[in-house]
């Protein structure tokens, strides 16, 4: 599927995935959440979404299994906490450079699809907000407010670890 019908499409799956996943009990935040989840990975593989007889079926699927996961996930999230780590040249100091780099990846794969996802897009291949915005059928405003939480997330983790 190109970008132009998946930008035709992409309002209605949307929908699609908000009533399905409210259907099944969660509130409009976690809605929007899973909406989005939806739509960043319908976008992931919209090369091969014409292989499908209902993509509209495949986003209802899509809603219900993304809204078990993040109720799974809301259960069971428990937060690492690391000692505090300078950078520096020695072998000692690369070691726990090293150690930085494994945190931040920890982290940045502990974050909401969603919001990994869109600090990808933005930060690695410097899309504009509004571009995301179009290319996932959402506002500008949820792109900026969900990049602002991502970031927010990490700026605390970063915090949480740097005061032990």
């Amino acid at each position: 599927m190109d970008r132009n019908a998946f930008e035709r499409q992409a309002r209605s799956w949307r929908q699609k995935a908000l009533e399905v996943s409210m259907m099944y009990g969660a509130g409009r935040a976690e809605a929007e959440d899973i909406a989005q989840d939806v739509m960043l990975r319908l976008w992931q593989m919209h090369d091969e979404l014409d292989r499908y007889e209902s993509p509209m079926a495949l986003v209802a699927l899509m809603a219900r299994h993304n809204l078990r996961n993040h109720q799974r996930r809301r259960k069971t999230e428990v937060l690492d906490e690391s000692v505090v780590i300078s950078i520096g040249t020695t072998p000692h100091e690369v070691l726990e450079t090293k150690e930085d780099d494994a945190w931040l990846d920890k982290r940045l794969r502990q974050l909401p699809t969603t919001q990994r996802t869109l600090l990808y897009m933005r930060q690695v291949e410097r899309r504009s907000h509004e571009e995301i915005a179009q290319l996932l059928g959402i506002e500008v405003t949820s792109v900026s407010t969900l990049i602002a939480r991502a970031r927010r997330t990490l700026l605390e983790e970063i915090k949480r670890r740097n005061s032990l």
